[in-house]
């Protein structure tokens, strides 16, 4: 497979490596994008930290009818036995579920939701897509851990993303405490990259779901980002909203406590970065983990965008 060029190279040295980012992380100018929820206070806050958090930005009869559906679809036989649902490695529960926006119409409405999927457009100032949507939970005493990495340098080696213009954004389905494994973030940490090694072994994918072992920053330079830029949790009731960046450093403790942690996240990247071929060289992850259909989410009103719905799943 043909290799393009690598503006984040990784995994393919023997040493690990720290460069600055050569991207943006708020591609529109001061005042130039004016229509989206978040100020331009936000906006700067956003660059300069990397992330972005909005307490309670959803209704808590909102949050009930999301946690229904989680429920209908983890009832649901013929979805939770898809590849799209990954379990913990040590107790066999649901770990993640991918691509729920297609597999539940209720969070494909949420996907485009405008204070979500408008504020992906104002910091991106472009189009956007679904790069990625999944709900992760950490059940009360068998949440397992995800350890510090950052998303970008997975998705432009395993998948061709080819330049930091994407984020995540997630909302809290239940309450997020210090305790209960929050995820944590390394502020500034976006304005780095750091080059994994070890070289990506065939269809990683499936184990790097459960825990991963490449793409994994060494601890050095871990240490010198967090004694860099500080770690912070975003704690905060369920409906509250983390927006992060597709570089910065973040990952969770194990949940030990018996209050279970559920988010949803939607990856939206910028429908003028859309995925070439994986710059590991190797053939691209599932569609479920990587979207390879850039059609851009048309603006839509906020009425009527969380609501249940009783339709059976689409497929994949």
């Amino acid at each position: 497979m043909q290799m393009n060029q690598d503006s984040y190279p990784s995994r393919i040295a023997d040493q690990p490596m720290m460069t600055l980012r050569l991207d943006p992380v708020v591609w529109s100018q001061p005042g130039e994008i004016t229509t989206g929820p978040l100020s331009e206070y936000q906006l700067k806050s956003y660059a300069e930290q990397g992330y972005l958090f909005l307490p309670e930005l959803f209704a808590v009869s909102e949050v009930q009818a999301l946690m229904q559906e989680i429920r209908r679809l983890g009832d649901d036989a013929s979805i939770t036995t898809r590849p799209e649902c990954i379990t913990e490695p040590k107790s066999g529960d649901i770990r993640s579920m991918f691509c729920v926006h297609e597999l539940s119409d209720t969070f494909g409405r949420l996907a485009a939701h405008p204070k979500l999927a408008g504020a992906a457009r104002q910091i991106l100032a472009s189009d956007v897509y679904l790069h990625q949507s999944r709900i992760n939970l950490k059940p009360g005493f068998r949440g397992d851990a995800f350890y510090w990495h950052s998303d970008f340098e997975t998705w432009h080696v395993e998948d061709g993303m080819p330049r930091m213009r994407a984020l995540s954004i997630s909302l809290l389905l239940t309450d997020n405490n210090a305790f209960n494994g929050p995820l944590m973030v390394v502020a500034g940490s976006h304005m780095k990259f750091i080059s994994c090694v070890g070289k990506t072994p065939e269809n990683h994918y499936q184990q790097s779901l459960k825990k991963q072992e490449y793409g994994v920053p060494d601890e050095e330079s871990i240490a010198h980002c967090i004694q860099d830029g500080g770690l912070t949790a975003p704690t905060g009731k369920a409906g509250s909203v983390l927006l992060f960046d597709c570089n910065v450093l973040h990952g969770s403790n194990a949940n030990m406590t018996p209050w279970p942690r559920s988010n949803v996240f939607f990856v939206y990247n910028s429908a003028l970065n859309t995925l070439t071929s994986p710059y590991s060289g190797q053939q691209p992850r599932p569609r479920f983990i990587a979207n390879r259909h850039f059609d851009p989410i048309p603006p839509v009103r906020e009425v009527d965008t969380v609501t249940t719905t009783t339709e059976p799943a689409r497929s994949a």
